[in-house]
């Protein structure tokens, strides 16, 4: 028998939300006028039907979706078999039967009967969201392809279709017979035809058979969604299915870069001239006539067609790409004509002689031809007629007239052609490349374009109006202060734009095709987009130049003489500026670049005055800052020293949102210690038993003795000496002293038990690694353990110091072999500040070769 439900529920209310109830309410409105006196009447005629939930078979055991069923407040029933149907039948209720599996019998009976099926998923998403339950015709197993319109094309077995058009009306999608704009996704079995070519004009996405599957195989899970891109995109079909691909004129290098990039976009590559193939892609500029007639099934294409089917990642149409054969016989014709023209070889020769005198005064170094403003060209009142014989400074001023126009046209390029293509919005295959690294390219690149097509315009009105009293300087003074807003963010981060292109380019093939195309482009001259960006970084120097050239040629009495002369002043602040602020951007991101390697590195280490000074690869030699024989990394700040240790497992890499990957952190961090706690700096004398090593007496605010921190160096650079004085000097800065050097003390290495003899060992390796092992992974930080022999040697000196006998020789030796005792001492003896008055009574007792501290 059927388990009936206690639950409460609101009489003629339902949580279906059904599109009967909309039709009736429609009907109500329009017969409003003709029964205004029966509305009491229908009402009492027409019964509420309420909808109940029949939980079959095993969907009833599930207490999950017994829960949401409570949580929506919708009533429920058990059925344990289609018999009990009838019984549960009847016309107060809207049955919506459960079921667990859309493939047994249980189902095939509802569903030839049209009862109204859905799947535990669907109940249990909306309950999450709050919203009631949607109503469907058709059974509804989960909203995987809830709003999805979809259509078939290339389908020759009516049965798989019929299987696929049942999972995508499962999963809530909808199907369309005919392909038009409210078509969310083609899912196609060939590349030809109508359907297929429309939607890669409207930059739908086409998708592959195995899509619907795996989307139905994930069925179950709750939060899914087959229009999710990192899902969708594994079954896109790929620009070149279905192609056999051949190259014909390229380099080698170039051949074998399109062959590997084919077969990434789903395709193949036979030779020239193979029968399969079913594209030809030539390059144009260098092929004159193909070696082969070509079939008629077989395309040839110029090379824009291959990267622009990469870039919207999808097959182009070939029919806007296809070659044609330069028609040279017309070339021949118009060459003749033009021999015919030329009476006599003097004229030819002087009409070559003009041109090249003409294009030596327009043209300059930049592969964009010079464009004569409309201006120029136009007569005006105010313009004076311009000299037949043009004076120098005229000259000088034109260049750097049609130099600055060049400038302009090259950054008008590389926004026009480059920027805006990529911050479009609904790009064919979705955006090219995240904004940030859009922004990390381009930068201040639409502000510097701005400044100078100002510059530009008013260099043009002088031309134009030209006077030798024009004031050239007052141009770039007005402009000056614009300069320095806009040069610095681009010119600082230039080497991390010109990275992310050539990181973008690698990894991702529609960017790489992207610049492919636009750098064949006359527009760019065939420069590479790294090429064009690098204009801005040397324009300055070379307007410093020019207005340098336009003083030599400016008369002395000219008033633009010392405006010149504050105008390239102006320009050399403006670059030395831009040094200033490079510099410091390198040592901020250099500051970034730690933090990223250091795990656990604080976050305080980040600060806008602190900047990296040194590395420096070390071993540790003591048991500080961690055991003996790690590898230790110092990095000296200029206030601080950050020490981390090489971590033993290193985890895989970090990915941002934007899916930028970063290699993983191979140190871990130990302490971040400020240079005002280093009380002296230890050059360890070179032994056989001890090489390149040093030690910093070091005294935490949170400790009362001193600790001695040991290393040895692993590399020769920097060398052991000028790492120390730099790491003292920067003490010295920190503390404010003057004295740096005397920082330095040369220790013997017996005094502080140092040696480096056993350090590249196997046994001491096999000795270090089983005391990592045997140690606890939270080992803390500690500074109060100092070795127990110096401390002894630390108090009888400090006892004979004290008792003011003289010294036997046993003391004197002692005495030689300390650096730094009453640093050492565990206990509130003799301090730092008491040390140099001590070592001055003491002083003859000293060896020679050994230093004070002062």
């Amino acid at each position: 028998m059927a388990e009936n439900s206690a639950l409460t529920s609101t009489t003629g209310s339902t949580s279906l939300a059904d599109s009967s109830i909309f039709d009736s309410k429609v009907t109500e409105t329009s017969k409003e006028n003709l029964f205004i006196g029966s509305t009491s009447y229908v009402e009492e005629e027409m019964p509420q039907i309420e909808t109940r939930i029949i939980l079959v078979q095993e969907a009833g055991k599930q207490e999950e979706l017994i829960k949401a069923l409570k949580e929506i407040k919708v009533p429920f029933v058990k059925m344990e078999s289609v018999e009990e149907f009838k019984s549960l039948d009847s016309p107060e209720f809207e049955n919506v039967f459960i079921v667990m599996d859309f493939q047994d019998s249980v189902f095939n009976e509802l569903y030839k009967t049209d009862c109204r099926v859905i799947g535990p998923p669907v109940v249990l998403n909306y309950a999450q969201k709050g919203e009631p339950l949607p109503f469907s015709c058709r059974p509804l197993y989960c909203t995987s392809m809830m709003n999805l319109v979809l259509c078939f094309t290339g389908f020759r077995k009516k049965e798989e279709l019929v299987r696929l058009v049942t999972l995508v009306h499962h999963m809530g999608g909808v199907i369309r017979k005919d392909f038009n704009s409210k078509v969310t996704h083609l899912v196609a079995n060939c590349t030809q035809g109508e359907k297929f070519r429309i939607a890669v004009s409207l930059g739908t996405p086409i998708m592959k058979p195995e899509w619907i599957y795996k989307a139905w195989e994930r069925r179950n899970e709750q939060d899914f969604c087959a229009s999710f891109d990192e899902f969708r995109n594994e079954f896109k079909v790929p620009p070149f299915q279905d192609c056999i691909l051949s190259f014909l004129g390229f380099s080698d290098e170039e051949k074998t870069n399109m062959e590997e990039m084919t077969e990434m976009q789903g395709g193949n590559y036979l030779p020239v001239g193979d029968e399969r193939c079913t594209h030809l892609i030539v390059e144009e500029n260098i092929v004159k006539e193909l070696p082969f007639e070509p079939s008629k099934k077989l395309y040839v294409v110029k090379q824009e067609w291959f990267w622009g089917s990469i870039q919207m990642d999808a097959r182009a149409g070939e029919t806007m790409y296809l070659y044609e054969k330069a028609n040279t016989p017309e070339l021949k014709k118009s060459v003749s004509l033009l021999s015919l023209n030329t009476p006599n070889s003097n004229r030819k020769r002087r009409r070559l002689k003009e041109t090249l005198a003409q294009l030596s005064r327009e043209t300059d170094m930049s592969p964009f031809p010079p464009q004569t403003p409309k201006s120029c060209t136009k007569s005006s009142k105010n313009s004076t007629p311009v000299p037949s014989k043009q004076s120098a400074r005229w000259q000088v001023a034109r260049e750097l007239y049609h130099t600055e126009s060049n400038y302009v046209n090259i950054l008008a390029t590389i926004i026009q052609l480059f920027q805006v293509p990529l911050e479009e919005e609904g790009q064919r295959g979705g955006p090219i490349l995240a904004p940030e690294e859009i922004k990390t390219i381009f930068g201040s690149i639409p502000d510097i374009f701005d400044v100078h097509t100002k510059i530009k315009d008013d260099l043009e009105d002088l031309i134009v109006n030209w006077d030798e009293s024009k004031s050239i300087g007052d141009i770039f003074l007005k402009y000056s202060k614009d300069l320095v807003k806009t040069y610095p963010p681009f010119v600082n981060f230039f080497e991390m734009s010109k990275e992310t292109i050539i990181k973008c380019e690698k990894q991702k093939p529609r960017f790489h095709a992207f610049l492919k195309i636009n750098q064949a482009k006359p527009e760019c001259g065939r420069q590479s987009l790294v090429e064009l960006l690098i204009r801005p970084v040397q324009r300055l120097p070379s307007v410093a130049l020019l207005l340098n050239d336009l003083k030599k040629h400016t008369a002395e009495e000219n008033p633009d003489k010392s405006t010149l002369e504050k105008a390239i002043g102006s320009l050399k602040e403006v670059m030395t500026h831009i040094n200033e602020d490079k510099r410091k951007t390198e040592a901020q991101k250099q500051i970034f670049d730690v933090v990223y390697e250091v795990d656990g590195c604080p976050a305080n280490l980040l600060s806008s005055h602190r900047s990296l000074v040194q590395r420096v690869e070390t071993i540790s030699l003591g048991e500080h800052p961690c055991d003996r024989g790690e590898q230790v990394t110092l990095f000296l700040f200029n206030d601080c020293l950050e020490i981390a240790r090489k971590r033993h497992k290193v985890i895989g890499t970090f990915r941002s949102p934007h899916g930028q990957t970063r290699p993983p952190a191979s140190l871990k961090h130990i302490h971040l210690m400020p240079l005002s706690q280093i009380k002296k700096v230890l050059d360890i004398r070179e032994t056989e038993d001890c090489h390149n090593a040093f030690a910093l007496l070091v005294r935490p605010p949170t400790e009362q003795a001193n600790v001695l921190l040991s290393f040895q160096m692993t590399s020769e650079e920097p060398p052991k000496e000028n790492w120390l004085k730099m790491l003292c000097r920067h003490v010295a800065n920190t503390i404010c002293k003057a004295d740096a050097e005397n920082l330095i003390y040369t220790a013997d290495p017996e005094s502080f038990e140092v040696n480096t003899k056993d350090m590249d060992s196997t046994l001491s390796r096999a000795s270090r690694a089983i005391k990592k092992t045997s140690k606890k992974v939270t080992r803390a930080f500690s500074f109060s353990k100092t070795p127990k022999r110096a401390l002894r040697r630390a108090l009888m000196t400090s006892q004979s110091s004290v008792e003011g006998r003289s010294p036997s020789s046993n003391d004197k030796h002692v005495m030689s072999r300390l650096s730094s005792t009453s640093s050492l001492a565990g206990i509130p003896s003799p301090s730092l500040v008491s040390l140099p008055s001590f070592f001055e009574r003491r002083s003859h007792t000293l060896s020679r070769s050994t230093t004070h501290l002062i």
